[in-house]
């Protein structure tokens, strides 16, 4: 696959490019997806979160990857490293999105694990965090299965709401010296 950057027994991840903005809409724009950001993004917010994505490849040389289930080519997700403001610092996140009919099959875990793994072992990261609203439990979960734990709680205030935000985060001193292939 051209410009992969994670493979996993399942899927693999790439960089998002423009000709996924259909794929990335369907994911992006539907409410029950969005719900943790207070519903589906417009046209212009989409497009902003795109240009967003592919901006962080140039500056970071990381960010949210398309995600691609490898029996189809289909892009079932978004998966990756960003960078993200936590009170008075920045922190490395792994973040997680996936469009609706992926969901429960463990897709999010995977790439989120490899994520994690890449973080470590590419970035020489320390630490890697999941920021997840408070109300978001099944990512919460994923977060809990790539074996993180809840450290912080913070409130953000987005769209007009207050929403209190649970840190998620993993230490790469406490993961198993043995490197498994990513």
């Amino acid at each position: 696959m051209t410009n992969m950057i994670i493979e996993t027994k399942r899927l693999y991840m790439r960089e998002l490019t423009w000709e996924d903005f259909d794929a990335l809409c369907d994911i992006i724009q539907d409410d029950e997806t969005m719900y943790a950001y207070e519903g589906a993004l417009s046209d212009d917010e989409a497009k902003e979160w795109l240009d967003r994505q592919i901006a962080r490849y140039g500056k970071l040389g990381f960010g949210a990857w398309a995600v691609i289930l490898k029996e189809n080519g289909e892009l079932i997700g978004q998966c990756g490293l960003t960078m993200q403001q936590w009170k008075d610092k920045e922190v490395l996140e792994i973040g997680y999105l996936f469009n609706k009919r992926y969901w429960h099959k463990g897709y999010a875990t995977e790439a989120a694990e490899a994520c994690k793994k890449y973080a470590f072992e590419k970035l020489n990261a320390d630490e890697v965090c999941s920021i997840i609203r408070d109300t978001n439990v099944p990512s919460q979960r994923v977060a809990l299965r790539n074996g993180m734990r809840r450290i912080d709680s913070f409130t953000k205030h987005y769209r007009g709401v207050n929403m209190p935000h649970y840190r998620y985060a993993a230490y790469k001193a406490d993961e198993p010296s043995a490197k498994h292939d990513i």
